[in-house]
């Protein structure tokens, strides 16, 4: 195996957060540098202390964990306690923390850590809002250059949205850092609704969880059945969608995943769609392509691979 891909992972636990996480710890392949967190499905001082909880919950105590924004960029904060539970990470009962917060804001680490590696080298995992991610582009410009590739969760198109008709959360809670990021000329791949939709746990996937007799497998069981209560009622589907974990899938096995390259706008002042991803999925536009957007997944696939990574932690 060749040279692990370094990457940070900016997110806002969240179950399928915290799922996206572990598989990262546990694939070799990946060199986790740190953790940033946003606030975004709960409040920052929750987000960032469920970061701990995974990291230690994956014997991930050296991690460097740190604190970014704590509101949008110009904006007040919306939450979503109602999917997740009033910690974001509510399911199974998990210690808390004994590990503390790296000292320093999470844009300052994302900042250092683009200029001190060499440029090309870091890839940005956002599972939240892009929060922290636009403030460092604006922060230190210099920067937005340096990095590889993003690869996030955020937007739909053809699933529409899942906060407002027309909007995903998580570009929807920070529209504006949003269309920083989406214009920042960073190559980037997107995983939207339309993708997490078809990566459904089904009973037989949750026990598939649950039955690895570890720790973590217990963990991913008891959140997955916890938040999948919302989305069953929701959308009237056999379960729920694991969005996160699509990204770092995606870092493992892209082969796993389909799409186009088009372009993507943010709509930060529509009236009914304020955070619409806009994609040029007909390319009917003369607007240059910037992201790849992803729209179809092998689900068995994924499943094997997060099944297998899930029952190499303890």
């Amino acid at each position: 195996m060749g040279q692990s891909r370094k990457i940070i992972i900016d997110t806002d636990p969240g179950q399928d957060d915290a799922v996206a996480i572990l598989l990262a710890l546990a694939s070799p392949e990946l060199d986790v540098l740190g953790v940033t967190a946003v606030a975004g499905n709960v409040p920052l001082e929750l987000t960032a202390k469920n970061a701990r909880v995974i990291c230690e919950l994956a014997r991930r105590d050296d991690m460097p964990i740190f604190a970014g924004c704590d509101a949008p960029l110009n904006r007040k904060l919306v939450t979503a306690e109602y999917v997740h539970g009033k910690t974001g990470l509510d399911g199974i009962e998990l210690p808390t923390p004994e590990m503390p917060l790296a000292d320093g804001h999470a844009v300052d680490f994302l900042i250092a850590q683009l200029r001190e590696n060499a440029a090309g080298t870091i890839t940005l995992c956002p599972l939240g809002p892009l929060t922290n991610i636009a403030t460092a582009f604006q922060r230190a410009p210099d920067i937005i250059g340096r990095v590889a590739e993003i690869v996030l969760m955020g937007g739909a198109y053809f699933e529409v949205g899942n906060v407002t008709p027309a909007a995903e959360f998580n570009i929807y809670v920070d529209p504006e850092a949003a269309e920083i990021v989406f214009r920042s000329g960073v190559p980037m791949v997107v995983m939207p609704l339309d993708v997490t939709h078809k990566v459904l746990t089904t009973r037989a996937r949750v026990e598939g969880f649950r039955n690895l007799g570890n720790q973590a497998g217990r963990a991913v069981a008891s959140w997955t059945n916890f938040f999948e209560r919302f989305d069953m009622a929701k959308y009237g589907s056999q379960g729920a969608p694991l969005h996160d974990p699509c990204v770092i899938a995606y870092l493992l096995q892209p082969e796993l995943f389909t799409g186009r390259h088009v372009n993507i706008e943010i709509e930060t002042t529509g009236t009914f769609t304020l955070g619409m991803t806009v994609v040029d999925w007909w390319r009917v536009t003369d607007r240059d392509a910037n992201a790849m957007f992803m729209n179809d997944v092998d689900a068995e696939g994924f499943y094997k691979l997060l099944t297998e990574r899930i029952g190499r932690l303890q």
